[in-house]
C-alpha cells in the first residue's frame, strides 16, 4: 500500500497556526490579504495589483509576515513562487479568519440596522398602546425582532435596572439613580361602573360615596394603583377595597357583574364605554391625571433600534 506523505511541519509552525486563531493577533489583516492574494495568484506584482498596493509594499509586507513568526509560506524558485505544505495549511486557516473578519467589518458598518429589541411595558400600555406601536415598527422594520414583556411599572424598573430589558413603557413615576425617565403622554384615570349600579344615574360622586362604595382595583406596585391612590389621598384609609386584580379585563368582567365599581386608565374603557357595557362617573373633587414615561438605563448603549422605537413611541404622545 502506498504511503501518503505527511507535511513536514515543526512545532514553531504548529504555534503559528494557532496564534492564527487568537484575538490578540500578531499580525496585520493586510498581511493576510497579501499572502492569500499570493497564493491564489502566485504572483506578487498580480496580488499587489488586486490589492491596490505597490509591489515593493506587498512584497515587504508577506516578507514581514514570515519573518515575525520565522516561518516560510512560500518555496522561491527563481522569480516564481510556488506555495509549499504549510503554506497550505495557514492558507486554509486564513481563509475562515479572512471571511469572520469581513462579516465583523460589515456588521460594524452596519450598526445602524435594527436588530433585537427587549422591550418591557405596563399592562395598560401593553395591551392597549404597545401593540399598535409595535405593529407599525414591524410595518418599518421588517428584519426588526421586538420582544414585548408585559408587567407592572416595579417589575419592568427592576428587569431596567438589571439590563433584562433596553427600553420600558411605565406607568408610574420612579425614582431610580440608574434610570433615564422621560416623560411620554399625558393620562387620566376613570372611575367607572355597570350600567345597573346605583351610581350608574349619578351625575357626581361625592367623597362620602367613595368610601361606602365596594372598589376592584389594580395592585399593588401597578402604576394604575400608584396613581389612584395619589389621587385619593385623605380619604384612602377608609376606602373599601373589594378585590385586587392584575389584568385591566378582569378588573372590567368583575364591575359589569356589579361587584362593585373599578378604576382603570381611561385607554383601556374607550371600546367598554362605547358598547354601554360600563358607565364613567364624574368625581370632580378628585384628580386622577398622571402621566405615562418611557425609561431606560442611563448606561444603556442605544442602538439604532432603540432609538428608532423611541421616536415612534412619541409620535403617540398624544
Amino acid at each position: 500500500m502506498a504511503s501518503v506523505s505527511q507535511p513536514n511541519i515543526s512545532v514553531k509552525q504548529i504555534i503559528f497556526i494557532y496564534l492564527i486563531g487568537l484575538i490578540d493577533m500578531k499580525f496585520s489583516l493586510k498581511q493576510i490579504e497579501v499572502f492569500l492574494e499570493t497564493a491564489h495568484t502566485l504572483n506578487i506584482t498580480q496580488a499587489a495589483e488586486r490589492l491596490s498596493m505597490s509591489q515593493s509594499a506587498a512584497s515587504e509586507s508577506l516578507k514581514s509576515l514570515e519573518s515575525q513568526f520565522d516561518i516560510q509560506l512560500f518555496d522561491r524558485v527563481g522569480k516564481r513562487l510556488q506555495l509549499n505544505d504549510f503554506g497550505k495549511i495557514i492558507q486554509r486557516q486564513a481563509e475562515s479568519f479572512l471571511a469572520q473578519a469581513q462579516a465583523l467589518e460589515q456588521a460594524l458598518l452596519t450598526h445602524d440596522q435594527v436588530g433585537e429589541i427587549k422591550v418591557g411595558a405596563t399592562l395598560s400600555i401593553g395591551n392597549y398602546l404597545a401593540i399598535h406601536i409595535l405593529s407599525e415598527f414591524k410595518h418599518l422594520y421588517p428584519q426588526a425582532n421586538v420582544l414585548l414583556e408585559v408587567a407592572n411599572t416595579t417589575k419592568i424598573s427592576e428587569k431596567i435596572a438589571n439590563f433584562e430589558l433596553d427600553v420600558g413603557l411605565i406607568e408610574g413615576e420612579i425614582a431610580h439613580t440608574e434610570l433615564e425617565v422621560i416623560p411620554w403622554r399625558e393620562d387620566e384615570l376613570v372611575v367607572f361602573c355597570a350600567p345597573s349600579h346605583p351610581f350608574a344615574s349619578r351625575k357626581t360622586l361625592s367623597d362620602n360615596d367613595l368610601i361606602k362604595a365596594q372598589w376592584i382595583l389594580r395592585e399593588t406596585g401597578s402604576g394604575t394603583r400608584q396613581a389612584f391612590d395619589f389621587a385619593m389621598h385623605g380619604i384612602l384609609s377608609q376606602l373599601n377595597v373589594e378585590l385586587e386584580l392584575q389584568h385591566t379585563e378582569a378588573i372590567k368582567r368583575a364591575v359589569e357583574s356589579g361587584m362593585g365599581i373599578g378604576c382603570l386608565s381611561k385607554i383601556t374603557l374607550h371600546d367598554a364605554f362605547k358598547r354601554g357595557s360600563l358607565v364613567p362617573l364624574k368625581i370632580p373633587q378628585r384628580d386622577f391625571h398622571r402621566q405615562f414615561y418611557l425609561i431606560l438605563h442611563k448606561n444603556k448603549y442605544r442602538s439604532a433600534g432603540i432609538q428608532n422605537w423611541i421616536k415612534l413611541c412619541q409620535r403617540y404622545s398624544e
